[in-house]
């Protein structure tokens, strides 16, 4: 019972540190931008994050749970290892100011005790092969999105004075922001709370086909929102201002994207990267300018974080199971 409890601690720890790198991606254009104080940015995103849990179901949710990996190699210390080794990723990657994807750190964490406790039989390849697709997809869905949805607007406002536009778009900026904090609430929080789900039936404190416990739903959704509230400043100061050179207009298109991408794919359980899909978004605006636009040199420093992600928690949290095995099984 205590284990348990220690293990839903953990997890509730990473849906913190999650919120806390992932602040960047909801509030980053609303603060390069200047359209909100950096605390007033949180404390709006944090509310949005929290307000998801009124709206979205917990497909997600079911989908890391359920899905990555057999249910039935599944117990504490496979639990507590995956997230160990995911939450020592994204602690490293938050503390050195890199946008990365707290999904796939979980993701990653799951795969490595998986293939120790079952070899490569355990991992669910349909669903790791989706995972892996939209590693690729989300960025790329962002970026196109994000270019084409700034061409309209231009389009649309190109008679309007400059002054006008700012004006407008602080504005509607704020409702984008809103929109993708949904966004990332919908999809990020869930991701936790499928691993207590599997916590709990592997420590058959649930029957394998309850329904999410509704405290855990609470949970979840309250930690995301605390540690969006903290604000990982290195991860906002990268995306916000070290990709591309970003006014309200362009803010309001790259959030906008971003939410259509995110919010898609949690209605369709896909468990997605919102850190992905918002660095695609404001690439897409960056380029409606010019292709120099974009500093390609912070581009490849976060592409290869991301690159890095799945292997590195794998063998992490491999590591650490099997120590844990040694000991205690």
């Amino acid at each position: 019972m205590y284990l348990v409890i220690f293990g839903v601690a953990i997890a509730l720890l990473f849906d913190f540190l999650n919120g806390m790198n992932d602040a960047a991606n909801s509030i980053a254009t609303i603060v390069s931008t200047k359209v909100l104080s950096p605390l007033g940015a949180v404390a709006w995103a944090a509310s949005f994050n929290f307000i998801a849990y009124f709206i979205f179901g917990v497909s997600v949710a079911a989908t890391i749970g359920k899905g990555i990996v057999d249910p039935k190699l599944i117990n504490v210390y496979f639990i507590i290892a995956a997230l160990i080794g995911a939450i020592i990723w994204v602690y490293a990657c938050t503390r050195f100011g890199m946008p990365i994807s707290v999904s796939h750190s979980l993701i990653g964490g799951l795969i490595g005790p998986g293939l120790l406790a079952g070899g490569i039989a355990a991992i669910s390849g349909g669903k790791i092969l989706l995972v892996l697709l939209f590693i690729v997809l989300s960025p790329v869905i962002g970026l196109l999105l994000g270019y084409l949805v700034m061409i309209i607007v231009m389009h649309l406002f190109k008679r309007t004075t400059p002054l006008k536009v700012d004006g407008y778009f602080r504005v509607l900026q704020l409702a984008s922001s809103a929109v993708f904090s949904l966004g990332h609430g919908s999809n990020d929080a869930q991701k936790t709370m499928g691993i207590i789900w599997a916590l709990l039936i592997g420590a058959q404190m649930i029957p394998a086909d309850a329904d999410l416990p509704h405290w855990v739903v609470i949970s979840c959704y309250s930690a995301i929102a605390l540690g969006t509230l903290t604000g990982g400043w290195k991860v906002i100061k990268t995306l916000g201002v070290g990709l591309t050179d970003l006014k309200p207009v362009g803010g309001f298109c790259a959030e906008t994207a971003g939410a259509i991408t995110v919010i898609g794919s949690s209605l369709a359980g896909i468990p997605v990267s919102t850190t992905h899909t918002i660095t695609g978004s404001i690439m897409g605006v960056g380029l409606t300018r010019r292709l120099s636009a974009v500093r390609w040199g912070v581009a490849g420093n976060i592409v290869t974080a991301w690159v890095l992600t799945i292997p590195v928690t794998m063998l992490i949290s491999m590591l650490i199971y099997a120590v844990l095995r040694w000991f205690f099984m």
